[in-house]
């Protein structure tokens, strides 16, 4: 009986363990930056991102500004030109990038844990933040990079259908315009523009510092201290608008040369830290997240055999972001594609899911959360973003309990409230469209 009980107590034990995410440790440096820390000792590794609210979202009326600007990071500070910045990464064996999205822009790192392998790499990254040169025979050749994406993007129908489908959802938000850009804008923006764009954003009111491996804590604040020290302090930006939503579907057909028509359809749902983010999360997983298996992808592409790929996504953002349709089909055919999306989405906003694929969905989910979370770079992403959204400390903790917590009712609740089949815009590019240009 005692073996029993002491096995019993065991397995609990290892369940919690199981789920119970990273310890996450949080703080704010001398000049306002907030910092998110995970000590990970097992390998000899250290992982840095740092986040600032500058994404295309902040553009303002030079598209493509936040991404020029975020670019130029790796071209050049302080004393060092762009190949020398590249070269001293490369000698400590360290890994450095920077990436902009439509809310943030980020820069991140990656070395050896090593004292003084870690300090010089701190040291470049340190130069990068807080004395970028933003050198005038870069800005041209990185013009001309932005430039060649614009054709790119041109030259693609999905890439052309997403641009549009963001345009005409969001009509005068900030989230409307490429982030990559436009002629007219990247031809325009100066140096002067570059400059006060980085003067504005790059503070440190306005940064989350994440930091992952096998470091301290006090050996964290000192990183967290060296990469501010000398960064303004700065202002955090004004918030963005809401986002408006017309309560209307409306239809935007884009003609284009291609063998297939790409279809984009959705509408404004949710926004990072949503109260009914996890049945949508959960709801949509069966709906059409969850690949092969999906409902969608039963009905449009093995009962039908309209489309070799459809699939669904929130993309979530400050502000509510879209609750995204996305499939490719057959010119002739795309008409019935829609009208199967638009019926299964109904039917599923009606009935909710049964309990067995809700179950299946459950175990899908939870089971290959521990994998998301199994890397230093993993957790160092997700600590950044949880920084940066604010959310709460203990949500990894509670990943998977509260999609285990996520009933049929509940997602038909949330659906019903929350996705209006009758209010989507529904953008298809392809031959025999209108010319949306």
């Amino acid at each position: 009986m005692f073996a029993r009980a002491t096995l019993i107590l065991c397995l609990l034990l290892f369940t919690a363990q199981a789920h119970a995410g990273p310890e996450i440790q949080t703080w704010e440096t001398d000049n306002g930056a907030r910092v998110m820390f995970v000590e990970a000792p097992a390998i000899p590794m250290l992982d840095v991102r740092v986040v600032f609210n500058a994404g295309s979202a902040r553009d303002g009326k030079l598209p493509g500004l936040a991404l020029m600007t975020n670019m130029l990071l790796n071209d050049g500070a302080a004393d060092l030109t762009a190949d020398q910045l590249a070269e001293g990464f490369e000698s400590l064996g360290a890994q450095f990038g920077t990436s902009s999205l439509r809310d943030m822009a980020i820069l991140t790192l990656r070395t050896l844990s090593e004292d003084e392998v870690r300090q010089q790499s701190l040291a470049l990254l340190g130069k990068v933040l807080k004395s970028p040169t933003f050198p005038a025979d870069e800005i041209e050749r990185r013009r001309l990079q932005m430039r060649v994406g614009l054709e790119k993007q041109a030259e693609s129908p999905s890439a052309t259908a997403k641009n549009h489908f963001f345009e005409a959802l969001f009509n005068d938000h900030p989230y409307a315009h490429n982030p990559a850009g436009d002629e007219k804008s990247i031809e325009a923006m100066t140096r002067d523009d570059i400059l006060a764009f980085y003067n504005r954003y790059y503070v440190a009111a306005n940064a989350v510092i994440a930091i992952v491996g096998a470091v301290d804590r006090k050996q964290a604040e000192t990183i967290a201290e060296e990469l501010t020290r000398d960064m303004p302090a700065g202002e955090k930006p004004s918030p963005l608008p809401e986002v408006q939503i017309s309560g209307k579907g409306s239809e935007l057909a884009v003609n284009f040369p291609s063998s297939q028509t790409h279809i984009y359809m959705g509408q404004p749902v949710m926004a990072r830290g949503d109260a009914d983010y996890f049945p949508l999360y959960v709801g949509n997983h069966m709906l059409g997240g969850s690949g092969l298996v999906s409902m969608l992808s039963e009905q449009v592409r093995e009962n039908r055999g309209l489309a070799y790929s459809v699939y669904s996504y929130f993309s979530m953002m400050q502000r509510k972001g879209p609750f995204v349709f996305n499939a490719q089909t057959r010119t002739d055919r795309a008409h019935e594609t829609l009208e199967v999306i638009r019926e299964t989405l109904q039917q599923f906003i009606e009935k909710g899911p049964d309990e067995d694929r809700l179950t299946s969905a459950r175990k899908n989910i939870t089971g290959s959360f521990p994998l998301q979370t199994s890397s230093n770079a993993n957790i160092v992403e997700y600590i950044a973003m949880m920084g940066f959204y604010d959310y709460p400390l203990d949500y990894l903790d509670t990943f998977i309990d509260r999609v285990n917590a996520v009933t049929a009712e509940d997602i038909r609740d949330a659906f019903s409230r929350r996705v209006d089949p009758d209010a989507l815009l529904v953008v298809t590019v392809g031959k025999n469209g209108k010319d949306g240009t």
